[in-house]
């Protein structure tokens, strides 16, 4: 169900053509953007059960509206059989999950406060005067821009390249102390042009890696040289691209590099190694850089968990309900 959630689709508007006399959608994270992720899927379970997608999203747009999301999960109930991973794999090790809080040397610091200051001179000014709805692509350019600092100036710049920066430096000592022990990581990015700069830092120190991300073509080779290869303790991945479908089981440790705005994403991430067939407890880090955009993505999210729907877990696409005051707290 994970291709059929886009409605719009070409590959949602096909299967809703196939005829059959009983379906069924299997997916992880059923809800994963928008409650019109789940629309789509009915639209192909149950054809016209949830009306017209223009009158579903009039009905469940608002965050706030407990008692619509309340009837909306009653009715849904006697169509979806919901299976946690605890519930149907009690063998499976524990995962722990850990924040990094990683503090920026000075010269990354510096930059990343200039480039905050300028976007909250220009940015906050337009979005009073327009709207946030006008000011919506540079909103997006801002946010891409800071958090592309917090990880590496040389982002932004490669002439910054050579610097030393936090998030690399933790990283660093953290995979020498695991792979001298014997275990394995996977390290996750959005960014393929930050894994690049994490590749050339892991040849420089001798450690053996596999990459994965959107454009690699050999894709199984890679997976099973990783799986097998007990010299090859690494595993660099783009999020989006490594995020669904891989079985990794022979790394116990994950590094998320940068946040993304869904947790769910991250989630998928990190079960790419507590999944069926791992035998040893899972430690997931997420690496932070304080008191930037970051640190006020993560403060965002709890404050919006209170808005998390009843249904089948958090609709928090954090951007889809941003606000001129979470803009604020994003820009302090």
């Amino acid at each position: 169900a994970q291709a059929i959630k886009n409605p719009a689709s070409q590959v949602a508007k096909a299967t809703r053509l196939i005829p059959g006399e009983r379906r069924i959608a299997l997916s992880g994270t059923p809800i994963e953007n928008h409650l019109r992720d789940l629309w789509s899927i009915f639209e192909f379970l149950n054809p016209g059960m949830l009306g017209r997608a223009s009158v579903f999203k009039l009905h469940t747009t608002d965050s706030n509206d407990d008692e619509s999301r309340r009837l909306l999960s009653h009715a849904l109930r006697p169509f979806i059989l919901r299976r946690t991973k605890r519930e149907v794999a009690r063998e499976l090790p524990e995962k722990l999950e850990q924040t990094i809080y990683c503090h920026m040397p000075k010269q990354q610091e510096q930059l990343y406060h200039e480039l905050r200051d300028h976007y909250r001179e220009t940015l906050l000014g337009r979005v009073r005067s327009q709207g946030l709805g006008k000011s919506k692509i540079h909103v997006l350019e801002a946010l891409l821009r800071l958090r592309q600092a917090a990880c590496h100036p040389a982002l932004l710049d490669e002439k910054h390249a050579e610097e030393p920066t936090a998030k690399l430096e933790a990283l660093g000592l953290h995979l020498a102390d695991l792979l001298a022990e014997g275990h394995k990581a996977l390290v996750f990015s959005q960014f393929t042009s930050f894994l690049a700069i994490v590749q050339k830092f892991l040849d420089d120190r001798g450690m053996s890696y596999e990459y994965l991300d959107g454009q690699t073509r050999n894709r199984r080779e890679r997976i099973e040289r990783f799986q097998n290869d007990p010299n090859c303790g690494v595993f660099l991945i783009s999020l989006k691209a490594g995020g669904l479908g891989l079985n990794l089981t022979s790394a116990d440790y994950v590094f998320l590099l940068d946040p993304w705005w869904n947790p769910a994403v991250e989630m998928q991430a990190i079960d790419r190694a507590h999944r069926i067939g791992q035998t040893r407890t899972v430690f997931a880090y997420r690496l932070i850089c304080k008191d930037t955009v970051e640190e006020k993505i993560a403060e965002l999210q709890t404050r919006k968990k209170e808005l998390a729907d009843a249904i089948l877990q958090a609709d928090n696409n954090l951007l889809g309900e941003l606000t001129a005051d979470d803009l604020e707290l994003l820009l302090s």
